[in-house]
């Protein structure tokens, strides 16, 4: 009796070994289903991107300054206040450019009529060597005359003395013979001198016309080069006087207005900054152990600090920075020294946002993002 109780005692042992033993490889291998299915969600979720708290909106803001020198007559902005393209923002005191215009276009009118009379005083150039050539041909035929006056009395001369030889003529005749070949030679030179100094001026008339025609040859009045001068001075001239008025090259806030009326500004001084809130962008700051997967073009999921988790920004990695925040910083890390510690760097990752939900949410530069770049993405 006693040894069928052992039996039953040991076959109950043995069964609730087995239930408990049952009951343990059921827990296990529930335990391990589910770890694999958290990891499989993780791996799903989490493993294909990386996050950062660590990243702030910029912009690449405009700075306005003054193109000329002047008195600030007008201000039409101030800080926080909305501007469009081409709004404007202040006025110069334009009366010294209207002044240097008025200047610029004298002259302009000027050259263009010095142009007008060198192109008129060709003509009465050429009128003077055609006049020159004439007075040449008169001066030839004067001189040709007095050779041939010469030629006679020199024969008259020789005939005289042949006779005066035989004493068939007095020496009053034979000595005013003489006298009449000296007044031929005379006038012989004269005729010469009136020759040369004619051809002289007939080159002095040739050369102010070549000089002349070398300033119009190939212009006319809108292209000579005085006139061409003179124009570029009236275009700047212009050019000054519209930037009298300064204007918005870009739409966005102003910022950092330090320019008041009655100021006396250079060409340079800073005026204020526009930042164009509708073309922001966001600098991640990375672990540089979290950028293996990352590349250009990968989109970006973010949220402001501003809204909260529940507005959503979309973006995409545009590019990456030339260095570490450490690299550029105004005092870089001396890493070359016997206490050196390892530190994780962090590199920027640009992050263009979507225009879209910038309008519908707005942004401001230097505020708090969270963004995850899905890796997975192309």
């Amino acid at each position: 009796m006693n040894d069928d109780q052992n039996q039953v005692e040991t076959l109950n042992n043995n069964s609730n070994m087995k239930t408990k033993r049952k009951k343990l490889l059921t827990i296990v291998a529930v335990i391990i289903i589910v770890m694999a299915i958290i990891y499989a969600i993780y791996s799903f979720i989490f493993a294909g991107s990386v996050n950062t708290d660590n990243a702030y909106v910029g912009a690449e803001t405009a700075e306005i300054t003054s193109m000329v020198t002047g008195q600030v007559a007008e201000v039409r902005v101030r800080d926080t206040q909305i501007v469009k393209k081409g709004d404007l923002l202040a006025l110069i005191d334009p009366r010294d450019a209207q002044i240097g215009l008025a200047q610029a276009e004298a002259e302009l009118a000027k050259a263009k009529r010095q142009y007008t009379q060198s192109f008129a005083n060709s003509s009465s150039l050429t009128s003077q060597v055609l006049v020159s050539s004439d007075d040449i041909n008169s001066a030839k035929a004067q001189v040709a005359q007095a050779q041939v006056k010469v030629d006679q009395v020199q024969d008259e001369l020789s005939r005289r003395v042949k006779l005066d030889a035989s004493g068939a003529i007095s020496k009053e005749e034979l000595a005013t013979a003489k006298s009449a070949l000296n007044t031929a030679k005379a006038n012989l030179d004269v005729s010469k001198a009136v020759l040369a100094q004619a051809e002289s001026k007939r080159h002095a008339a040739q050369s102010n016309l070549a000089a002349n025609e070398a300033l119009i040859k190939g212009a006319d009045q809108s292209t000579a080069p005085d006139v061409l001068v003179a124009q570029t001075r009236v275009d700047q001239a212009k050019l000054d006087l519209q930037r009298t008025e300064i204007k918005a090259p870009l739409d966005g806030v102003i910022a950092r207005r330090n320019i008041q009326v009655g100021q006396r500004i250079a060409p340079g001084t800073a005026l204020m900054l526009i930042v164009p809130i509708s073309q922001l962008y966001v600098d991640a700051n990375f672990k540089e152990s979290q950028l293996e997967q990352v590349r250009v073009g990968q989109k970006v999921t973010l949220t402001s600090d501003l809204y909260g988790k529940d507005v959503e920004y979309h973006g995409t990695v545009v590019g990456f920075s030339g260095g570490t925040g450490s690299a550029f910083a105004l005092i870089p890390a001396q890493n070359a020294t016997g206490n050196w510690i390892k530190v994780v760097q962090r590199l920027p990752v640009r992050i263009q946002l979507d225009a879209k939900e910038l309008a519908q949410h707005p942004l401001r530069v230097g505020l708090s993002m969270d963004a995850t770049i899905d890796t997975r993405s192309k």
